[in-house]
């Protein structure tokens, strides 16, 4: 019995997730009979794009697949008759290896139909090379990138000293608000749309806003890691997962290279939030197409039980800088993170070791739209404030700029944002 899978982790040609689906080809697959086959690797955008369009049976698409990754809004878009329940084919005992958060996230409608293969957080990636370069002609401790505040003032002060350059970006604008809103004890999604109003908000936006349009915080298009490999961006807030993408060396204009240092640190907070950091609960889960034909569904099932058993789990999410989602697994790794061969991945479980023992994992919310709200809010809100840190260079330049010009124009970004947030939904 062969099932076809699609997945977002790695590439055709270095992917974590084939390494291990080929071991199960090679070992539990071979005794059971059962193959599984990857079709496609890609991001989730895509992904959920072809699946919607198979399903609506759209000219052009192609079938869909056995086994599919996605994120847990996708529940929300898809008819979840074409899916299969794991719990009717799963035991009690099967899913009580499993840590109960994580496997929280995949129930909807009674089902659990997304069945949790490997979780990611968030931490602060940095350039060590180049930021202690920065921190030393300036005199500053590293300390300052600890505390959003500072470390936004901080974007500031490197816009200046380095000519205009970037110090930092912010991966993803919808999870630094639902994180900070979280530690500030409210909700950044109330009634399944985003709370723009409060002074919570106001609190965590005015400071990041302030850094995009002075200087300093990147608002562009595109992931830091893409900005890494140049030293455009030197830190950013990002996925752990991102550790695959995140070069050792910079390359320069004129192709050469300069070897760097990598730093992981804990994502910061406010000095409001300390003792009430909320780590993102990041990652896709594993869906099955309930098939007609039952053999399919019970060799989903056999493959679904193997990825998630301690040895594998551990294995698969090590090679890619995701949390495992075995119980024994988490414990074991975090409990002796220095096991793990690889030093830059060695590094990171380090780090996330002390972030496990003093945060709190927080699911991303589902609710209708969740996707569509998440994909407009990233799109506007970078637009906006690269809008508005365009003007304020322009006033810079013709001696217009001053504090009050820019408050004014943090001011207005939100606003702006309200409105855009408004027509897009």
């Amino acid at each position: 019995m062969t099932l076809n899978i699609w997945h977002v982790y790695g590439s055709q040609t270095k992917s974590p997730l084939n390494d291990a689906i080929q071991r199960f080809n090679e070992t539990e697959g071979k005794q059971r009979g059962v193959i599984v086959k990857v079709v496609s690797v890609s991001n989730s955008s895509a992904i959920d794009k072809a699946l919607l369009a198979s399903a609506a049976k759209e000219p052009g698409s192609v079938p869909m697949p056995d086994l599919f990754t996605a994120y847990p809004r996708f529940m929300t878009k898809l008819d979840c008759k074409l899916l299969l329940p794991w719990e009717k084919y799963l035991s009690k005992e099967d899913l009580a290896i499993y840590r109960s958060d994580f496997l929280k996230e995949g129930q909807y409608k009674d089902h659990l139909y997304m069945l949790p293969i490997a979780k990611s957080t968030e931490l602060l990636f940095v350039n060590q090379t180049f930021m202690d370069r920065f921190l030393k002609a300036n005199n500053i401790t590293q300390a300052n990138l600890e505390d959003y505040d500072t470390l936004f003032a901080l974007c500031q002060r490197y816009y200046q000293w380095s000519g205009g350059k970037q110090m930092f970006q912010i991966n993803d604008f919808y999870h630094y608000f639902l994180t900070n809103m979280a530690a500030l004890g409210e909700d950044f999604i109330q009634n399944g749309k985003p709370n723009f109003t409060s002074e919570k908000f106001w609190r965590i936006y005015r400071p990041m806003a302030t850094a995009a349009i002075a200087g300093g915080l990147c608002t562009e298009k595109g992931y830091a890691s893409d900005r890494w490999k140049t030293g455009e961006v030197i830190s950013n807030v990002g996925s752990t997962a991102g550790i695959l993408y995140l070069r050792d060396y910079v390359t320069h204009a004129d192709n050469s290279r300069k070897a760097i240092t990598t730093s992981f640190l804990p994502s910061p907070i406010f000095k409001e939030a300390v003792n009430k950091r909320f780590l993102l609960q990041r990652g896709t889960g594993l869906f099955a197409l309930q098939n007609k034909d039952e053999r399919k569904n019970q060799a989903a099932a056999v493959f679904a039980k193997w990825i998630g058993q301690k040895e594998h789990n551990l294995r698969f999410v090590t090679q890619a800088g995701y949390l495992p989602v075995n119980k024994e697994a988490m414990q074991a790794l975090m409990a002796r993170p220095e096991q793990v061969e690889n030093n830059k991945y060695r590094q990171l479980y380090k780090v996330l070791q002390n972030v496990e023992n003093n945060g709190s994992y927080l699911a991303l919310p589902l609710y209708e739209k969740a996707g569509q709200t998440q994909a407009m809010l990233e799109k506007n809100i970078k637009q906006i404030l690269t809008q508005a840190h365009q003007e304020y260079v322009q006033k810079e330049r013709s001696c217009q700029s001053s504090q009050a010009v820019l408050d004014q124009l943090v001011q207005d970004s939100l606003t702006q944002l309200q409105k855009s947030m408004d027509l897009s939904l």
